[in-house]
């Protein structure tokens, strides 16, 4: 019943006219962003957080905007995959199997209205869940000392880093990188400047928001000029979304097996919306197997992976929000959000911060709605927009990542610094470097070293005091068996091959 309660009260904070707005721009944008090719949801998040300074606007507000681009992204990534057999993001890859073979056959309509119904019933799904679980979660995470949070840390390294990369020892070099990142500055004990060169800009650190930028949009646009190849953009008739529509109803067991799939993946620290679509496609065509047309444009290959991803996608905002580890790379960009407006998720936040949480899940309950009227009738639209030739659309990426990052601070230092992230991204990039790894030690790396430094001053510098609880065995116990889990995953995966 106090769920019910706090939910209604979300909903009077959700329904506010400026949040509404805010919303609906979210959705839309997020929409957007997710079609183009390459950018997705982290690119599209991490663009926009600069605006959000810009404006002024609330956590509240900011933190409404920003997720409704998230969702939006999410669902908008289907659109390049089922139209040009080019995914927007990770987590749309598999939706090509069965989504561009579907258009190639004049059923591009089709497939778009199915993808958007099971996207909307997998995130309706994960909103429900995140609803119902997260305040459970907070309640067992109430015990925790510095020691736990320290293991849990210890936990979000090992499950992203493994997730992200076929390569353990990629992964670990990132989040090493990352964590000598997070060092940057004035040691906040002992006050002494560390790794700052004699520049008075970095006495504070590395602002979040401008390594996300250069790492993110800046490396996606570098990338863009090196692969850029010209030829005409293949156009089809897409017909209508209506049949697709019919088709979920036939697809409903597939939709919920596949948002229950999503939404476990998406719960697992560093899991995230590539393996819930992974997972729900794979899973999906073991159930059926010869009943099923896998490849050749089985509605239900679009259906599974679609409502996989956007469980997930939803999934991965629960340890986010209640234990301040990120589920996936863009709640890590949500994160450096809250954490840039002096906001610290975790157990507490639910308590400190009820207006902003439970504004936060009703906004999404109204959010998944607005996508679902949106993308119907606009996929015509959205379509079109995929035609504008790129060498139009990265720049004004270019500026706006620019202009927002200056109007941050007023300083040109902010500019190369960002450069130089993009830079550094786009090395990592070619060296098939994660770099959500080195996102996440830029973020956590500061928590990380402030709770062990906590516990060895309670302990008296006795190392055991950080596995010596039955919460800190439990949870080590738990980032060795996703790891191990993940290495036995990638083996069968180069067997089969």
């Amino acid at each position: 019943m106090d769920i019910l309660t706090f939910l209604a009260q979300g909903f009077a904070v959700a329904l506010e006219p400026q949040h509404l707005f805010l919303a609906l721009i979210g959705c839309a944008l997020g929409t957007l962003i997710g079609a183009l090719p390459g950018l997705g949801p982290v690119n599209g998040v991490a663009l926009m957080i600069p605006l959000t300074f810009n404006f002024g606007l609330t956590p509240t507000a900011a933190l409404i905007l920003l997720v409704s681009i998230y969702y939006g992204c999410m669902y908008g990534g289907r659109i390049s995959s089922i139209l040009l057999n080019i995914p927007g993001d990770e987590p749309a890859m598999m939706t090509t199997l069965d989504g561009y073979p579907m258009a190639l056959k004049g059923r591009g309509g089709e497939a778009l209205g199915l993808s958007g119904v099971a996207s909307f019933i997998g995130a309706t799904v994960a909103t429900i869940g995140l609803t119902l679980f997260a305040p459970l979660l907070v309640g067992f995470a109430i015990r925790f000392g510095p020691a736990e949070y320290f293991a849990l840390f210890v936990l979000a390294f090992a499950t992203i880093g493994g997730v992200t990369s076929g390569s353990l020892t990629k992964s670990f070099i990132a989040a090493c990188l990352g964590l000598l990142l997070g060092t940057v500055g004035i040691d906040a004990v002992s006050s002494v400047p560390r790794y700052t060169f004699g520049w008075f800009e970095l006495y504070d650190g590395i602002d979040f928001i401008v390594a996300l930028v250069g790492l993110f949009a800046i490396s996606e646009c570098l990338v863009f000029l090196e692969d850029t190849r010209h030829g005409s953009k293949p156009t089809m008739k897409l017909g209508s979304a209506i049949p697709g529509m019919r088709s979920a109803w036939q697809c409903s067991p597939t939709i919920a097996r596949s948002s229950l799939i999503g939404f476990i993946s998406g719960v697992l620290p560093g899991a995230g919306a590539a393996l819930g679509s992974f997972l729900s496609y794979t899973l999906e065509k073991r159930w059926l197997g010869r009943r099923g047309d896998f490849g050749r444009g089985d509605p239900r290959g679009v259906a599974a992976p679609e409502a996989g991803n956007n469980a997930a996608a939803g999934g991965a905002l629960i340890p986010m929000l209640s234990l301040g580890i990120p589920g996936s790379g863009t709640t890590a960009v949500l994160l450096a959000l809250l954490l840039s407006m002096n906001i610290t998720p975790g157990p507490l936040l639910f308590a400190q911060q009820p207006e902003m949480v439970w504004g936060l899940v009703a906004a999404l309950f109204i959010g998944n709605v607005m996508l679902l009227v949106l993308n119907i009738p606009l996929v015509g639209f959205f379509a079109k927009v995929l035609q504008a030739p790129g060498w139009f659309l990265m720049p004004m990426v270019v500026m706006v990542a620019f202009v927002g990052v200056y109007s941050l601070s007023n300083s040109a230092f902010d500019l190369y610094l960002m450069l130089a992230f993009g830079v550094l991204g786009y090395v990592l990039r070619k060296l098939e470097i994660p770099t959500v790894p080195v996102v996440l030690g830029l973020l956590l790396g500061g928590q990380m070293e402030y709770n062990m430094r906590r516990a060895m001053s309670i302990s008296g510098g006795d190392w055991s005091i950080l596995w010596s609880s039955g919460i800190s065995i439990g949870i080590y116990a738990f980032a060795i068996t996703l790891i191990v889990a993940g290495l036995v995953f990638g083996w069968l995966v180069k067997q089969r091959v």
